[in-house]
């Protein structure tokens, strides 16, 4: 029997699987995906939040500050992308000014802080693209940028080299109540376990529900975004907020850590919990919306649209903690934006909860760092050349948008937790995130993961199981 199943390898999982690596248990991670971070967690707005929206007292509120604050020590300490850019709220009219001191309020009460409101020329002096008939914005300056699924990869990465097993392409079909925990089966096997952390994401309720009966709904509400070349890249330097709606925090404009553009989301609710599909009428709303804010983006420079479900909880706040009828089973549920920023906070408080009910274990005697991940292009010359001189695979550019080389892309198959299909290496090292979106480098990322992993070629998928991108030779 082993001590912990956490399920889902999403921001949440990663967290809390990662801080109960630190203890003396036995700890695994399922997840039904063929890779971690393939659901909410690869597809949002990569925004760590102030924490002005959230009501004052809820748990959003209380996770948000505290996530934010441990966010830019904690990607140091795993090598994870992350800049502290600060953010606006526009106000456009007199008549949404009000809304901006309801903010402002908000997160002084939440503990926000550094917040002030601006009005229109001084922020135009520091985002001079913005639209210049705005009339005042609310600025948070500790509101900043991640990149969301290298974020997961290192935290579960770092469980893993600290004793965490993860098991990818196992899906939870059942958990029964057993002496002394509980027994999740899967469509592979069935675990004897003393605890179980439910951090399935849009899929959380149904988990909930294998064990206990206090029902709760998550309702998949769907955003859709654009990224733009990173030619629009420089267009803001900063975070740019509308005044939110019920539906969510409104269309947003934002450089990435990694130099791009994005905009959106919209906010609609769906009933399939696969639906990621991008539609028109949404596309054409956040080209609307997002040129308020911005008139100078250009669509043109589009690379990429994508869409992603957020795990909306009809209780109207996080679900976190033990259940009441189901003793040593864990919701981490409902964790909508700003789940991503919260996530860490999250993790350390469920994971003492575990630890607690689990009969305080001993911390383990030392806590493992990842190994070093090289990013060839941040290296100065002479750099660049000691690590060719070692291994010549970092002096062959296989993404030219990207520049990344063939040494990084092999390091990422060969890490922990290593890439096994093509979108697995693009999430770690970003070979066809760039301008062309793999169609010069993707045959050759796909022939270097066939040569690493010693299988055919057209074994090789894009992302998920049986996502084949060959299927056959045309002559032989």
């Amino acid at each position: 029997m082993v001590d912990v199943v956490v399920i889902g390898t999403g921001i949440m999982g990663a967290c809390v699987a990662r801080e109960l690596s630190r203890y003396n248990l036995n700890v695994v991670v399922l997840d039904k995906e063929n890779d971690v971070s393939n659901g909410t967690s690869k597809a949002n707005s990569a925004i760590i939040h102030a924490g002005y929206d959230a009501v004052n007292g809820t748990l959003m509120a209380k996770y948000n500050v505290l996530g934010n604050a441990m966010f830019e020590d904690l990607c140091k300490e795993i090598e994870a992308p992350f800049k502290r850019v600060g953010s606006y709220v526009l106000a456009f009219t007199e008549e949404e000014r009000p809304h901006l001191e309801l903010l402002y309020d908000r997160g002084v009460k939440n503990g926000v802080p550094g917040l002030e409101i601006l009005e229109g020329a001084e922020v135009l002096k520091r985002e001079p693209n913005l639209n210049p008939n705005i009339v005042a914005a609310l600025y948070a300056p500790t509101a900043g940028i991640v990149g969301p699924w290298e974020f997961v990869i290192k935290m579960l990465e770092n469980a893993v080299e600290n004793g965490v097993e993860v098991r990818l392409n196992s899906k939870v079909v059942d958990i029964q109540k057993v002496d002394g925990g509980y027994k999740v089966v899967t469509d592979k096997e069935e675990i004897l376990t003393k605890t179980v952390i439910n951090a399935a994401g849009v899929h959380a309720d149904e988990i909930n529900d294998m064990v206990s009966k206090k029902h709760f709904n998550i309702i998949p509400r769907k955003g859709e975004y654009f990224l733009l070349d990173k030619v629009q890249g420089t267009l803001v330097n900063s975070v740019i907020f509308q005044c939110p709606s019920k539906m969510g925090k409104g269309i947003l404009v934002s450089c990435t850590v990694h130099g791009n553009l994005i905009t959106g989301p919209t906010a609609t609710d769906v009933e399939s919990k696969d639906d990621v599909g991008n539609t028109i009428p949404e596309m054409d709303l956040i080209r609307r919306e997002a040129v308020r804010s911005v008139p100078s983006v250009n669509f043109r420079d589009n690379i990429r649209n994508f869409a992603g479900l957020r795990a909306e909880s009809d209780t109207g706040d996080f679900i976190i903690g033990e259940a009441e009828d189901a003793e040593g089973f864990f919701n981490i549920a409902g964790t909508k934006s700003p789940g991503l920023t919260s996530a860490p906070a999250i993790g350390v408080d469920v994971a003492k909860m575990v630890v607690e009910k689990l009969g305080n274990p001993t911390k383990k005697a030392k806590f493992k760092k990842n190994r070093h991940q090289i990013h060839f292009m941040d290296l100065t010359p002479e750099e660049k050349a000691e690590v060719i001189a070692k291994d010549p695979r970092y002096g062959r550019i296989i993404c030219r948008c990207e520049s990344i080389t063939e040494g990084e892309i092999v390091d990422v198959i060969h890490r922990t937790l290593g890439a096994r299909t093509v979108d697995g290496v693009k999430k770690r090292c970003r070979p066809g995130m760039g301008r062309c979106q793999g169609g010069f480098c993707g045959p050759r990322v796909q022939e270097i993961l066939a040569r690493e992993l010693g299988k055919n070629l057209d074994d090789i998928v894009l992302d998920k199981t049986g996502a084949y991108i060959l299927t056959g030779e045309t002559k032989k």
